[in-house]
């Protein structure tokens, strides 16, 4: 790593500046989000929240879209297939006989919490409507698409039944009279329904199931309602802040809690009695309760022996939402596991499949030869396995398919089956063999990319391999799970050292750790002095590495105006003079998007010297390089192209995008610079990553990782936090997340060792 002393006002790579921010700056969520995780999380694990949770201009994918006016949007398919699932699920859950027996001896709080639940499977649970999702057109069956057309589509919105202007009135007339601004109407609406009005004047704390209300707020909303009547210990109080609670939790990536961390968060939200208020909450049905052995199993009893002592549980508190694609998701992977893989030609076939192959893809191909699951670990370098594994069960016979996270990692995967001739999209036919191709999990999901499905839903193929496996949440992975047949093989593939994912859940941590299927580990390394440099951090090393060709570059600074002044010149002139890599092509990555050298500040900045202009069009114009982000936790780097009655235009990944004027200003941001939760499963020639000062706290190993990971043949660090860098690499892992998966998978599938 180069760390010469700064000679010259120009910060070229090998002689950098130096300086630490005195800012302070959020670290990829809001400053109040932030604190209430973090809040919600110190009781339970110490944990805060997962990076990239700043509603909608976040992480992931992008929508690709149907080709035709007369299909429909992704936004509504995926809406669609989501509906499905949870229906499918709901009638899984509904077949099952009777309440949990385990917990019969339990005492005190849990059998408290245990008799309330039971007390609700007994009747009629009523729905939690703060996640009751608008019904959207039942979905058709989609048909395997020849190619994937560049057209303009519309960017998904949030698919909603129209609302009339009377009841937005009435609405608002209530948040006026209870001193609340009335732009919350149509998020009341959205979140309550129809008479959201009569909602909010029977319980004023239903307003915190609008998104960005705290409960201070909802409190002073509540007093201006009720007047005296408006007590700490109201029960409607207890039973909001809980769900708020468990709400801010899934932000922070948890999908339940423990009893203990869920009541010791509602007494410092000053409720009176938090037993009482989870209590009420469960038996509203507005959450649920779970108990999950701590031993994993009893020990052998001989027969004729006394009952031996109850065996200990943890008790969950957790929303029905995470809880159902959970469970399903258990179910899923469970029926894939038992499942005889299809016929598809013989063992001999596979094995020479493997003879030709590299030692690690070897190795995978034989594993899924003989199992349903597969996991498969490495780095970027390791996705080469992959596609030699898709080339060999084409040859087989097999209707093989991979799914990567983003658009940028479905296009760079197709490059690395171009030496199979297995190209971008669907290829092969009756004559030439089984239809293959590359797609991502949301164009999978939606039918808006992959090879369909079949007559009862279920994926059209034999074979799916998911890429950037990390970043799959418990829902995306459950509605993936349910979506294949039986007799598919599934391979998830990813390295375990990068950020998890922005949605709840740890799905391929806990599939890991529960070694419940076969495990691959690749021995191929990334290539060069970064690969090393990042290779080395994934261990808890921060090593110095020789780069003679200056691919590793340290640029110290002092303070916050220098660590951007030094970003923006190694953009824009530094790394183009130096290196021979021009702008457009590199990426600066910082842990946050507030604060004096977050994302805002930095983009504001590489505007002003890269592409300078009004902002005529709600603040972008043309070239302007965005981050759109469709749903939260996916986003897809483009440009603008223009703007219109109908919309932003955008290119993203080569496909025009427009965006509806209405949801610029919550999907669209400017993208020179992003977080490492946004650049997760993308990477560029350069990467210029920002650490400043202030930024020392949000700092872990898998952030590090994942930032330094994203450069392909260069990267710069502008360094402000002195020993702290080195300190997170050794010291500070992935934050803990509460999940119930590897339970669940225990329950179902006895331990592979």
């Amino acid at each position: 790593m180069s760390t010469e002393p700064e000679t010259t006002e120009e910060a070229e790579p090998g002689t950098p500046g130096a300086g630490a921010t005195d800012d302070p700056q959020t670290a990829d969520t809001d400053a109040d989000a932030d604190a209430d995780a973090d809040m919600v999380t110190e009781a339970d694990a110490g944990t805060t929240p997962s990076e990239g949770e700043e509603t909608a201009a976040e992480g992931g994918t992008e929508t690709e879209g149907a080709t035709d006016a007369a299909k429909l949007s992704e936004a509504a398919a995926e809406l669609a297939a989501q509906r499905l699932e949870r229906e499918r699920i709901e009638r899984r859950k509904a077949e099952r006989q009777g309440p949990i027996e385990a917990g019969a001896k339990l005492s005190g709080t849990a059998a408290d919490l245990l008799a309330a639940v039971r007390a609700v499977e007994s009747g009629e649970k009523p729905a939690a409507t703060a996640f009751r999702e608008p019904a959207p057109t039942p979905r058709r069956t989609v048909t395997p698409e020849p190619v994937r057309r560049p057209e303009p589509v519309a960017a998904p919105a949030r698919t909603s039944v129209p609302v009339a202007p009377e009841a937005v009135a009435a609405v608002g007339a209530v948040l006026s009279e209870g001193g609340a601004p009335d732009a919350l109407a149509p998020g009341a609406l959205a979140a309550l329904g129809e008479g959201a009005d009569e909602q909010l004047r029977e319980d004023p704390w239903q307003l915190l199931r609008v998104a960005g209300v705290r409960p201070e707020q909802a409190d002073g909303f509540a007093r201006a309602l009720l007047g005296a009547e408006c007590r700490p210990d109201d029960e409607r109080r207890g039973r909001a802040v809980t769900v708020w609670l468990l709400e801010q939790a899934a932000l922070a990536g948890h999908t339940a809690l423990d009893a203990p961390a869920l009541t010791a968060a509602l007494a410092q939200r000053a409720v009176p009695d938090p037993d009482a208020a989870v209590q009420s909450a469960l038996a509203e049905g507005d959450a649920l309760v779970f108990q999950d052995a701590l031993d994993p199993a009893p020990p052998a009893q001989e027969e004729g022996a006394e009952e031996s002592e109850e065996r200990p549980v943890r008790v969950l508190i957790g929303l029905e939402r995470y809880a159902l694609a959970e469970e399903s998701l258990a179910d899923g992977l469970a029926r894939v596991m038992n499942s005889v893989p299809k016929a598809d030609g013989s063992a001999d076939g596979w094995e020479q499949a493997a003879a030709s192959a590299t030692r690690s893809a070897a190795e995978l191909i034989r594993s899924v030869a003989g199992h349903g699951l597969v996991l498969h670990t490495g780095g970027d370098a390791s996705q080469a396995e992959a596609a030699a594994l898709l080339h060999a069960a084409r040859g087989l016979g097999l209707r093989g398919w991979a799914a990567a996270h983003t658009p940028g990692g479905r296009d760079g995967f197709t490059v690395r089956t171009a030496r199979y001739d297995l190209p971008d999209g669907p290829s092969g036919d009756a004559e030439d063999g089984p239809v293959t191709g590359v797609a991502t999990v949301a164009g999978l999901l939606s039918g808006a990319e992959g090879p369909g499905r079949d007559a009862d839903g279920a994926f059209d193929l034999d074979l799916l391999i998911v890429l950037d496996a990390p970043q799959l949440d418990v829902e995306t992975a459950a509605m993936l799970a349910e979506s294949l047949p039986d007799g598919a093989r599934l391979v998830l593939s990813g390295d375990p050292g990068v950020l998890w994912s922005a949605g709840p859940g740890r799905v391929f941590a806990d599939l890991l750790a529960a070694r419940v299927c076969p495990q691959v580990a690749s021995r191929t390394p990334d290539p060069g002095p970064i690969g090393e440099l990042v290779s080395g951090v994934g261990i808890g090393e921060l090593n110095q590495v020789e780069a003679p060709g200056k691919e590793v570059v340290i640029v110290p600074v002092r303070d916050a105006g220098e660590a951007v002044h030094r970003t923006v010149q190694l953009v824009a002139d530094s790394v183009p003079r130096a290196i021979g890599i021009p702008a457009e092509q590199t990426q600066v990555i910082t842990p946050g998007h507030g604060g004096a050298v977050g994302t805002r500040a930095l983009n504001t900045a590489l505007k002003e010297r890269l592409n300078p202009g009004p902002g005529r069009f709600g603040g972008f114009d043309p070239e302007d390089r965005v981050a759109y982000s469709p749903a939260p936790g996916r986003t897809a780097v483009g440009h603008v192209v223009k703007a219109d009655a109908d919309g932003l235009h955008l290119t993203c990944s080569g496909l025009p995008v427009v965006v509806p004027k209405e949801r610029v200003e919550q999907s669209v941001r400017h993208g020179w610079a992003l977080t490492a939760h946004q650049a997760v499963g993308l990477r560029w020639p350069a990467t210029v990553v920002v650490l400043p000062g202030d930024a020392a706290a949000a700092l872990t190993r898998p952030w590090v990782y994942t930032a330094f990971g994203r450069a392909e043949r260069h990267l710069s660090v502008v360094h402000g936090v002195e020993q702290a860098l080195q300190r997170a690499v050794a010291e500070i892992p992935q934050k803990p997340r509460t999940t119930r998966l590897p339970a669940l998978l225990k329950a179902q599938v006895p331990a592979a060792g």
